[in-house]
């Protein structure tokens, strides 16, 4: 029976320590909670705005930066696009031109060629033309599709 009992006071022994443990938490809470010095109502009005005010101008700076490298972006595309357009355009001269040289001297073949080369920049106009629209078309959607996201 002596070991029951010394098992039974062994229980209520770590029970006390633990009521203890928790007692002395809560008071040393209390202690360091009265340490801390807390904002005036008038400190915290203050701080409140000061915070969000920083909030704001972050958030325009953000959105302003966002706005001008999208334009940049947009704009450097439409050059590329137009170099890769003029590019094109320039070939298509350079392989016309060097066809008429390639002519011989009949009137008849010159007059032929000289026919072809002007259907064939009729050609590359109108194919021109046409990637000009569409591109512009593609430009309009996917600005709808941005606006549309918005």
């Amino acid at each position: 029976m002596a070991k029951k009992e010394v098992k039974t006071t062994k229980k209520e022994n770590s029970n006390l320590k633990e009521n203890k443990n928790k007692k002395t938490f809560w008071k040393s809470l209390k202690v360091e909670l009265k340490k801390v010095i807390w904002p005036t109502p008038k400190q915290l009005f203050n701080n409140t705005v000061a915070v969000i005010s920083i909030v704001l101008v972050t958030a325009v700076i953000v959105c302003v930066l966002n706005l001008a490298f999208e334009a940049l972006n947009r704009h450097g595309i439409d050059k590329i696009k137009e170099s890769m357009q003029n590019t094109n355009t320039n070939n298509v001269e350079a392989e016309n031109t060097t066809s008429e040289e390639n002519t011989t001297d009949d009137a008849s073949t010159s007059e032929e060629q000289t026919e072809d080369t002007e259907v064939n920049t009729d050609t590359t106009e109108q194919k021109s033309q046409d990637s000009t629209n569409q591109e512009a078309n593609e430009q309009e959607t996917n600005t709808e599709a941005e606006n549309s996201a918005e």
